[in-house]
């Protein structure tokens, strides 16, 4: 048995590999996988900057989405591990 209970020590870290996939699966064709700020801010800016024969709007409504969420969902679950007492 692992420290986490039920779970083996060696299968916790696949379980989390899993559930980021399952998130890409469900959210990657409409974000490109925006759970991670360097695969979104960096391809945004660069397409804002970059001078494109016939290209769109570089949707900055949705930016900050990829840069906060992963930052607020680490503080939000510090702040959980800490009530949890783990």
């Amino acid at each position: 048995m692992g420290a986490s209970g039920n779970i083996p020590t060696g299968l916790a870290p696949y379980l989390v590999g899993m559930v980021v996939w399952r998130i890409g699966l469900s959210l990657g064709g409409t974000t490109g996988y925006a759970i991670n700020p360097a695969r979104d801010l960096g391809p945004r800016l660069a397409h804002a900057v970059l001078p494109i024969a016939g290209k769109g709007h570089s949707d900055w409504g949705y930016a900050l989405i990829p840069v906060a969420g992963p930052a607020i969902g680490a503080v939000l679950a510090a702040l959980a591990i800490l009530l949890i007492g783990v």
